[in-house]
């Protein structure tokens, strides 16, 4: 498995001749490191209805014929924008032909701004446990520090995770360490951070204290690969 950071809470991940996008906000993020048009994925995955998440979620699925899998609520609302969907349910799984899917709970809001101040029902947030090519990469999408994170790691080998610490919207750096300590991957991606003023945090500061508490931790800059495969606990 290879994991690249495209900026934001968005990740390419490929395995086996096979690649998905999580959470594709492109168009309009500063720190984007591909244009969404570019993209060539077999299907696109969304944790939760924020536009910082699924901005470019219906034009990518359209541009590669491939579904939008995501939580019920949110993938009709995809649908009715002419997307092809796959909805499914906190702490249901499915095993797709590039790979398996496992949703699991966050802690965070998802109404979806359809126009100036106004909101629809989004469904809830969700973390996903995307598996491919024998490896595991848990997206914890938008979420506070939550104590089940102990039970997702009981219950799965988590190779790599990718936490938020930008703060005031998720978790920030100490709930981060914290929840990196009870997730236990073999490595651990910072998201959600420096994209907008409010979650502008030092990842170095981030970096020093998951050294500091014995976990392995690497920021990637936007554009930036890692290859899953030589990552070892």
């Amino acid at each position: 498995m290879k994991i690249t950071f495209l900026g934001h809470s968005c990740f390419l991940v490929e395995a086996n001749g096979k690649s998905v996008v999580i959470d594709p906000f492109l168009t309009g993020n500063p720190q984007a490191a591909v244009k969404a048009e570019d993209l060539k994925v077999d299907a696109v995955l969304v944790t939760h209805g924020h536009g910082d998440h699924t901005g470019d979620a219906v034009s990518i699925a359209k541009n590669n014929d491939c579904p939008i899998v995501t939580t019920y609520e949110l993938a009709l609302h995809f649908a009715k924008q002419g997307a092809s969907i796959h909805p499914m349910g906190v702490g249901g799984a499915f095993t797709f032909p590039w790979g398996r899917v496992k949703v699991t709970p966050a802690w965070h809001s998802t109404g979806m701004e359809v126009g100036e101040g106004e909101f629809i029902y989004g469904g809830v947030a969700a973390g996903l446990l995307v598996t491919m090519g024998g490896k595991t990469v848990y997206h914890a999408g938008d979420t506070a520090l939550f104590s089940d994170m102990k039970l997702i790691a009981e219950l799965n080998t988590i190779d790599v995770a990718c936490l938020p610490i930008g703060d005031n919207f998720t978790m920030g750096i100490e709930d981060a360490v914290i929840a990196a300590s009870w997730l236990k991957p073999s490595v651990t991606i910072p998201m959600h951070f420096n994209t907008f003023p409010l979650v502008a945090v030092d990842s170095s500061a981030w970096a020093e204290q998951m050294e500091r508490k014995g976990l392995a931790g690497q920021v990637l800059s936007p554009g930036q690969s890692l290859d899953v495969s030589t990552v070892t606990a």
